[in-house]
């Protein structure tokens, strides 16, 4: 029986190697193409519905930036991987009630979208810094780059990128990293990628340090690389199929 587990396991950690290595090679050749030298985007490995020994595995194999989007599955996995050397980031939609839980665990949220937020996370990072002398948070705003209401994908509407830059700027323990996108469904990546540049970059003129972009997930982060995406959020290409989870 231990025998056809350690089979099992090794198998599994070979095809996440090989998956991550696929990625990677596809990471390095877009970020040469686009002429961003050695300067490859930050991999966040999106790892909802897998189990905690899949972020295990790939840890062992160099990965450090894990992505969530669900507060109760991020703790629990966090809770169990505390002695990992991981960077959480949580790439959902946050309810303001649960800014206190993220606030325990989470390096980034990349969801932003509303001054509430903000002042959730402020009031959570303050009690958890009084408590472990946590770090601040990294934060990115999302914008929403959906022309139809109705694909909405989530993100603050650009008009409202400055309002919420501002407030964040200016709140104790959070950092202003930048700004995330989605890109719409059926939509042309390269458009919504080269519009959130655009506005990354207005954010940048008034927000120096603010130079981050969280954009591109397995089907477009080539187009994501292009214009500039400094962290790419991948999920089925390096942990195939989501599990069954009955």
């Amino acid at each position: 029986m231990s025998d056809g587990v350690a089979v099992d396991d090794a198998a599994r950690v070979a095809e996440l190697a090989e998956r991550l290595a696929k990625v990677q090679r596809r990471i390095e050749s877009a970020t040469a193409e686009a002429g961003r030298g050695h300067e490859l985007p930050t991999l966040i490995v999106v790892t909802k519905f897998h189990p905690a020994a899949d972020i295990r595995r790939l840890a062992a194999l160099g990965v450090r930036d894990v992505g969530e989007n669900r507060d109760q599955e991020a703790s629990a996995k966090a809770a169990e991987l505390a002695d990992l050397p991981l960077h959480w980031h949580f790439v959902g939609q946050l309810q303001s009630k649960k800014a206190k839980s993220v606030a325990r665990y989470a390096h980034a949220v990349h969801s932003i979208d509303r001054p509430a937020l903000i002042d959730g996370l402020e009031r959570a990072i303050a009690v958890e810094q009084d408590l472990t002398g946590r770090g601040p948070l990294q934060c990115f705003i999302q914008v929403s780059l959906d022309d139809d209401a109705g694909a909405h994908r989530g993100g603050a509407a650009p008009g409202e990128i400055p309002l919420l830059a501002d407030r964040m700027a200016a709140a104790d323990g959070l950092e202003l990293a930048g700004v995330m996108a989605v890109a719409p469904l059926g939509a042309d990546p390269e458009a919504a990628f080269e519009k959130l540049a655009a506005i990354s970059a207005s954010l940048v003129a008034v927000h120096p340090a603010a130079t981050s972009i969280s954009a591109g997930m397995s089907q477009d982060m080539e187009a994501a690389i292009r214009f500039g995406a400094t962290h790419l959020r991948i999920g089925s290409d390096i942990l195939g199929s989501r599990p069954d989870v009955g």
